[in-house]
């Protein structure tokens, strides 16, 4: 079993690479190729890695995931975030919002002909709660991938690296908020539990941001007996997991933890180190993360939850690129950030992912249809958007490399 995991995990690496570089060569994001590749392993497509890597590599993902959530905090310099703190309030909200309000509207129409025999009250508008809120969450992981593939750096890289950063938080209360209605709806949920739901996201955030403020405190203080690049990867790397790990463990948010500890890490002067230290590994975690994605494809699960998901990844790009366009207006975002982060906004995984599975476990009449057709829409997703985030950050005049340098 541990030969077929480590040889797995070899051609996790070395044929996401060549998908990687091939999906270059088309002038696609290298995360494409990753995901593309990722699926066409996977146990319900060829077979070739099979059920029992996949669930072994999860350690892979969780580790991805957490040091992902710190580079993205580590780019939110503060003074840069004030000055466009504005457009990132209005653009974070109203594209959330937009995506909840067209995803859940969209699967309430169509939900009756995919589902038929249940009632709208009881059945098709609490799963259109639900799902609206599930797909309202960003991915930041492609966003971060594709940013540093282009070294793109300016207002529109900030501010879409900020709204990311914030948007999974809104999406966390929003379906919390979701959830709590649908529980009433359904008959599952007391006046007293009803407010537990409500209130519960507003604890999980705030234990999450305390974890990371605590163990950046804690990073800085062992930060000063260490001397060398290696040393701090070392570091860095040991507080990111730390970081991650024990809010999960907490029942709180490990990604938001992470964004933390990289927002005071990255707020710091004179710790160079702690924020470059993890450059060397960056490629490895993002081509390991994406391949691991795409072996979660389910060939049976696409098939009969195809039609929700192809509404759920129309009506969210939709309402998420109108809400984005709006809030940059009202939020006097600069004309080229405005004009295309709407465009940036639609990769869609990790968060939702676990959403759909919270989800699941507390409305066990809505599971199956919930958590096929969220894994069909994120596959869609995560094949189809990246280009476009590729593309609004090469409009907006941000992307100082073409995506096809190996060493970028």
């Amino acid at each position: 079993m541990n030969m077929g995991v480590l040889t797995s995990l070899g051609l996790v690496l070395v044929i996401g690479l060549i998908g990687g570089l091939l999906s270059r060569r088309l002038n696609l994001p290298s995360i494409t190729g990753y995901v593309v590749v990722g699926v066409i392993l996977a146990p319900s497509v060829t077979g070739v890695v099979g059920e029992a890597a996949v669930r072994s590599f999860e350690p892979i993902t969780e580790t991805s995931l957490a040091v992902i959530a710190y580079l993205i905090g580590t780019s939110l310099n503060m003074g840069t975030l004030r000055s466009l703190g504005r457009s990132i309030s209005w653009i974070t909200l109203l594209q959330c919002l937009s995506g909840f309000v067209a995803v859940a509207a969209g699967l309430v129409l169509v939900a009756g002909r995919v589902m038929p025999g249940y009632t709208v009250m009881e059945t098709y508008l609490p799963f259109g709660l639900l799902m609206g809120a599930i797909a309202a969450a960003t991915a930041p992981p492609a966003i971060l991938a594709i940013v540093r593939e282009l070294r793109a750096k300016g207002p529109m890289t900030t501010t879409l690296l900020a709204v990311v950063a914030l948007d999974d938080a809104v999406a966390v209360v929003l379906f919390a908020l979701a959830a709590a209605y649908s529980g009433v709806l359904m008959g599952t949920s007391t006046a007293e539990s009803t407010l537990e739901v409500v209130l519960q996201p507003v604890v999980e955030l705030g234990g999450a941001v305390v974890v990371g403020v605590a163990l950046a405190a804690g990073m800085l203080f062992i930060a000063r007996y260490v001397r060398s690049r290696e040393m701090s990867l070392v570091l860095v790397l040991g507080m990111v997991l730390l970081s991650y790990s024990l809010s999960e463990a907490l029942g709180m948010s490990g990604i938001i933890a992470c964004m933390t500890l990289g927002f005071v890490i990255g707020n710091r002067r004179r710790v160079g180190d702690l924020i470059v230290a993890l450059d060397e590994v960056q490629a490895v975690l993002f081509t390991m993360f994406f391949v691991i994605s795409g072996f979660h494809f389910d060939a049976t699960s696409f098939a009969v939850a195809g039609p929700l998901a192809a509404v759920i990844v129309v009506t969210r790009c939709v309402g998420k690129y109108v809400g984005a366009r709006v809030g940059g207006i009202i939020g006097h975002a600069p004309p080229k950030v405005g004009e295309n982060i709407g465009l940036a906004l639609m990769p869609q995984a990790g968060v939702s992912l676990g959403l759909v599975l919270i989800a699941a476990s507390s409305f066990p009449s809505l599971a199956n249809s919930m958590v096929s057709a969220t894994l069909a829409s994120v596959i869609i997703n995560e094949l189809i958007t990246p280009p476009m985030a590729k593309l609004a950050l090469v409009r907006s005049g941000e992307a100082r490399g073409d995506g096809k340098d190996d060493s970028a």
